[in-house]
């Protein structure tokens, strides 16, 4: 990652491209976030609690979360 399309050291893109996939990944958490309280609501309004984890894949990048 850290090398540009001749094979040079090229950090500075590395770089920046980590913390783009930083950025994506602490959105991607804020969104579990918000969606956690309305799965264990839904599941109170009818009549269920959640006791186990819950285990979701993101769709786009294929990637678990647990």
């Amino acid at each position: 990652m850290d090398k540009n399309a001749e094979g040079y050291s090229d950090p500075t893109a590395g770089t920046a491209l980590r913390n783009i996939d930083r950025e994506q990944e602490a959105d991607r958490l804020a969104l579990i976030s918000a969606l956690m309280p309305l799965l264990k609501k839904q599941a109170d309004i009818v009549g269920f609690e959640i006791i186990g984890r819950i285990t979701l894949k993101d769709k786009e990048t294929g990637r678990e979360y647990r």
